[in-house]
C-alpha cells in the first residue's frame, strides 16, 4: 500500500488502479506456466524484450537513455539512474508511466488498459479489482466463509469430474451441498455480482468474481436476496439467496432433483477460464468457519 500511494501522490493515478493491475497480473502468473511467478513485491510482469526495446541488443540494459533510445517501455522510477527490470518502484512507475500517456480519469484508465492487454475481459477484471480496493479501502481481501451457513443441516462429498445425468455428455463442475429448501446461501468472497439469472442447467444462479480472478458459481437456486443485483459489491457471509431444485428446463423449472446448492470454481488466467475442483477449499472454509463459532 505504500508503495501505491507512493505513485499515487507523484501521478495523480488512484492507488487502487495501480493495485487493481498489479493483483491482477499476480494472480495470473500464479495460474500459469509461461511466465514466472512474482518474485518481489510487485506481481507486473514485462517481458525483458519489452523492457528494453525491441532492438536493443542489451535486453538487460538499465540505462534509461539507452532503453528510450530503443523504444523500450522501462523507466527509473526510484531516481537511482537505472531503469531496473527487477526494482519493484521502477516496475510500478512503469506501468503508472503508460498510464499517463492517456489520462488518470476511469475513461482514460480503460483506454489504457485496453491497448495494454488488447482483451475486453482483462479491462473488466481491473475494473472490478479497482471497485472493491477503492469501496474496502485495504489490500487484504483474501477472507472466505463456507457458502451454507453452519447451523443449517447439509451434506456434500467431492463430486467434482463426475458424468452428468442431463444435457448430453458433459462432466459435473462444481461440488453439491444438499440441503432444505430456503436454506440460507452466501457468499464465499469479498467480489462483485458478475451475474444473475436464469440458465437451463444451473437454473436461478449467481457469478460472483473474487480479487484473485476466481469466479465463484452458485446454481439452482430457489431465490435471491432481496435486492441482489449485478454489479454489487458482497463479501464473505453476504446473503445471496437459497437453496432450491431449479433448473434442467426452461425458466420456472423445479423439483427435477432434490434441493442442493450446485457450487463451482472458475479461474481466469489471461487467455481463458476453466473449471477446478472446489471441494478442497470448501472443506477449508468450512473448518475455518467453525474455529470462528
Amino acid at each position: 500500500m505504500d508503495l501505491y500511494k507512493r505513485v499515487e501522490l507523484t501521478t495523480q493515478i488512484p492507488w487502487y488502479y495501480i493495485a487493481a493491475v498489479d493483483h491482477y497480473e499476480r494472480s495470473i502468473r500464479y495460474a500459469r506456466k509461461d511466465i514466472p511467478k512474482p518474485s518481489g513485491v510487485t506481481g507486473i510482469y514485462i517481458k525483458p524484450v519489452q523492457w528494453a526495446g525491441w532492438l536493443n541488443p542489451n535486453q538487460t540494459d538499465p540505462s534509461p537513455l539507452s532503453v528510450e533510445l530503443f523504444n523500450g517501455f522501462g523507466v527509473d522510477g526510484n531516481g537511482d539512474g537505472k531503469a531496473n527490470l527487477n526494482d519493484d518502484e521502477d516496475i510500478i512507475y512503469t506501468f503508472a508511466n503508460h498510464i499517463l500517456k492517456y489520462g488518470v480519469d476511469e475513461d482514460h484508465f480503460r483506454i489504457a488498459l485496453w491497448d495494454y492487454y488488447k482483451r475486453d475481459k482483462a479491462v473488466g477484471l481491473i475494473m472490478e479489482k479497482a471497485k472493491l480496493y477503492r469501496h474496502f479501502g485495504k489490500l487484504d481481501l483474501n477472507d472466505k466463509s463456507f457458502p451454507i451457513p453452519l447451523r443449517f443441516n447439509y451434506s456434500y462429498r467431492d463430486t467434482w469430474g463426475d458424468r452428468r445425468g442431463w444435457g448430453g455428455r458433459r462432466i459435473h463442475e462444481g461440488t453439491d451441498i444438499f440441503a432444505g429448501y430456503g436454506v440460507p446461501v452466501r457468499s464465499t468472497c469479498y467480489g462483485i455480482v458478475e451475474m444473475k439469472g436464469w440458465n437451463k442447467f444451473g437454473g436461478w444462479r449467481v457469478g460472483i468474481r473474487d480479487i484473485n480472478n476466481t469466479y465463484h458459481y452458485f446454481a439452482h437456486l430457489n431465490g435471491y436476496a432481496k435486492d441482489l443485483h449485478v454489479g454489487q459489491i458482497v463479501e464473505p457471509g453476504t446473503l445471496i439467496g437459497s437453496v432450491g431444485s431449479t433448473g434442467y428446463g426452461p425458466p420456472g423449472t423445479s423439483g427435477k432433483f432434490p434441493p442442493h446448492l450446485h457450487y463451482g470454481m472458475y479461474k481466469d488466467n489471461g487467455y481463458g477460464e476453466w473449471s477446478f475442483d472446489p471441494y478442497p477449499l470448501l472443506r477449508q472454509w468450512e473448518r475455518s468457519d467453525r474455529r470462528k463459532k
